[in-house]
């Protein structure tokens, strides 16, 4: 295992609070504490770390470290900024917040429903509390799991949360440490999970100053972002720790259930154990020490299985990534876009491919791309792969953030949330899909350097540069863009929106129930595609009753010959044609058999349900 070392403030009742920091090439290191300007020198110990134990020192004092006599900084590894990322410090306490969660157990991966949200976006409030309002709508829908956008405290008050530069401390203007807690143990209550988004591949640029105590970036690699962490070059051992002891936090004082690894492609490591084994491995133990499960998800577009697989097959034996080859598959069929990344797709087979192997580019070659790209996914378990119709990046990335709600049909909509929801993978909603949210989400930030604005709204616009998209984008910095961002929540008062919700339910609530569909198996699903029709057949024969989904991904009626594997006496169960999910309530068989010709609705779901052995 590789140097673990807690790092930061750490207070304990009747002890105090000890201070460690990692600064190599510091002669001095001394904390300030701002409440009454003392000064506590630090001891230098082994391998460059610095530390003391200050035992009047409680929790709310407000400190930084001054290196060598001429800088303070904040802490590195601070868990509370609650004055901003330029301000002091602030002494956290794990020991006095009330968990009720004791009786809490982790939820298998099969079991996940998730759905993801922007903190500052999902409520009108913008905070933690404010998902915590909303927690009976997740509950009535049908959600397991919740997975907030990163929570690391950023420059000002509304960002993505990708340019955290305090990895450990919890966004002041979200509701802080103690908001936090507060979300997941009322999560924990109500039987919905917590995903955490975290950044281990970058830190933002305002706020940022990791360099003035060590070396923890590299000039060997280049990020999109900028420099790369410093995961494999001399002294990589303690970047590594930094975010070990990061990770490790969350679940242990904050009770995360998992973590979703932000762009793992961009850790760059070539050493012989890469960080995200690593990672893995201290999560294993932490896992043994606390008698609890934690789960990492990586989100990566190498489509490599390695992330996956178990340690002794080579792999580095994470839970699950995200596949964007489903996405990108289903978004090109539905929309018709062929620009950007979605050049490599368009095609029913496609979509076919990656329900059956979870990966599109297996070691095929890629136009866009320009190279061979993937590695072939058959033998890694359906649960391995997180899948969506929207998300974050999909959205936020594209020019005027707009949803599946503004490019495709009302009746589309159900099409993409039958192929989420009834694929054998594990789903993610981005939130408001369920009832077609109609307000973009957009991309914004609030820096306080009209230089770096400048920077960000010229980085934006280069990045539109491959996709045929019209207009003008609109100004990362200005409120009015956070604003828009905000979700609606139609469907309280618009009949078409809560009738697609209802829709989601009854398909959240089908995957629930329904046996075939409890261990969703890649290797008990048949699926075929008739490109002329563009109807997508999909078997779920795991456990009787068995399920037969037909998607008709045409914005016409088509007709659809049953296919031979599926025998008998099938009886219909959920059609999103009904007039109860806003459909036109085209009249449907209520039976079929192998070989028989059936109408399909234009852009619909029917799925028949079948006692027959196959």
């Amino acid at each position: 295992m590789s140097i673990t070392r807690e790092i930061g403030a750490h207070y304990t009742p009747d002890k105090g609070t000890l201070f460690t920091v990692w600064a190599p090439a510091a002669a001095q290191v001394d904390v300030v504490l701002k409440d009454n300007d003392k000064i506590i020198p630090l001891q230098r110990e082994a391998f460059g770390y610095w530390t003391a134990l200050s035992e009047e020192t409680a929790p709310g004092t407000r400190y930084t470290y001054r290196i060598d006599e001429e800088i303070e900084r904040p802490d590195p590894a601070s868990q509370h900024q609650p004055d901003g990322v330029h301000e002091p410090s602030d002494v956290v306490s794990h020991h006095d917040f009330n968990w009720t969660d004791k009786k809490w157990k982790a939820l298998p991966l099969e079991q996940f429903i998730i759905y993801e949200l922007h903190v500052g976006t999902f409520s009108e409030d913008g905070t933690f509390q404010g998902v915590i309002d909303k927690l009976p709508e997740l509950v009535d829908l049908g959600i397991t799991a919740i997975e907030l956008m990163p929570v690391a405290q950023f420059a000002g008050s509304r960002n993505w949360g990708y340019d955290g530069v305090y990895p450990s401390a919890v966004q002041e203007s979200y509701g802080g440490p103690e908001g936090l807690k507060k979300l997941v143990d009322a999560c924990h209550a109500t039987g919905i999970a917590v995903v955490l988004d975290v950044v281990y591949n970058h830190l933002g640029p305002e706020g940022n100053y990791l360099n003035d105590f060590g070396p923890y970036f590299t000039n060997k690699y280049n990020t999109p972002w900028g420099k790369a962490l410093n995961f494999d070059d001399a002294h990589s051992d303690h970047v590594r720790n930094f975010f070990i002891q990061n990770a490790l936090m969350w679940f242990r004082d904050y009770h995360i259930d998992a973590l979703r690894l932000d762009a793992v492609h961009a850790i760059l490591d070539t050493g012989a154990k890469h960080f995200l084994q690593d990672l893995q491995e201290q999560v294993h133990h932490l896992e043994k020490q606390l008698g609890h499960t934690y789960l990492l998800i990586a989100e990566s577009d190498l489509n490599d299985v390695r992330l996956i697989n178990p340690m002794e097959k080579g792999g580095y034996g994470l839970a699950a990534q995200w596949s964007d080859d489903f996405h990108h598959a289903v978004h090109a069929l539905l929309t018709g876009e062929n620009s950007g990344y979605y050049s490599d797709f368009g095609k029913l087979e496609q979509l076919q491919k990656v329900l059956q192997h979870g990966f599109v580019y297996d070691g095929l070659y890629s136009e866009h791309r320009k190279r061979t790209f993937g590695s072939d996914a058959t033998a890694n378990p359906a649960r391995q792969f997180v899948v969506c119709a929207q998300n974050h990046d999909q959205i936020g990335n594209r020019m005027l953030g707009e949803r599946l709600s503004k490019l495709v049909s009302y009746d589309m909509l159900k099409v993409a949330a039958g192929l989420v929801l009834l694929s054998p993978f594990t789903p993610m909603l981005y939130m408001g899909e369920e009832y077609g949210e109609e307000n973009p989400f957009l991309y914004f930030v609030s820096h306080s350097d009209k230089d770096l604005v400048e920077a960000v709204r010229k980085g934006r616009k280069e990045e539109f540069s491959a996709f045929a998209w019209q207009g003008e984008a609109p100004d990362p910095q200005s409120e009015d863009t956070f604003r828009q961002s905000k979700l609606q929540r139609s469907y309280e008062h618009s009949e078409p929106h809560r009738q697609l919700r209802d829709f989601y339910k009854a398909l959240i609530k089908l995957r629930k129930s329904a046996p075939a569909l409890a261990r969703p198996d890649k290797t008990r699903l048949h699926v075929s595609a008739d490109s002329p029709t563009q109807v997508l057949h999909m078997i779920h024969s795991g456990e009787s009753p068995y399920l037969y989904i037909l998607f008709n991904i045409s914005n016409q009626p088509q007709k659809a010959k049953v296919v031979k594997e599926v025998g008998a006496d099938w009886k219909l169960v959920l059609s999103s044609d009904e007039h109860r999910y806003g459909g036109a309530g085209k009249a449907l068989m209520q039976e079929i058999n192998a070989g028989q010709e059936i109408e399909l609705p234009a852009a619909s779901v029917t799925v028949f349900q079948s006692n027959i052995i196959l």
